[in-house]
């Protein structure tokens, strides 16, 4: 994969999490108080998780073709942690 199509999926994985953290905003409504709290604090921390990997991302678009590889592992491993982060809020407040 070129840098053209990993930096459009990696767009596409940004958006796709914005979606799934407003989906989770919407259902703060629903939790009981205790709950509601606890997801804030989450919300907040997958937010600030979305912000670092959408300034890697800009990093990744800005860097040389050699470093843009030698960044691209490294950058999906973030990722995936971040991926994984909203996965477990999403089955824990369904």
């Amino acid at each position: 994969m070129n840098r053209d199509e990993f930096t459009r999926k990696m767009h596409s994985r940004l958006d796709q999490w914005n979606n799934e953290i407003d989906a989770l905003v919407a259902r703060k409504d629903s939790i009981e108080e205790t709950a509601r709290a606890e997801l804030n604090a989450r919300l907040e921390d997958l937010r600030a998780q979305r912000d670092r990997a959408r300034s890697q991302l800009a990093t990744l678009q800005n860097a040389s073709e050699t470093a843009w590889q030698d960044m691209k592992a490294g950058l999906e491993m973030a990722w995936d942690a971040v991926a994984q982060a909203i996965e477990s809020a999403k089955s824990r407040y369904k």
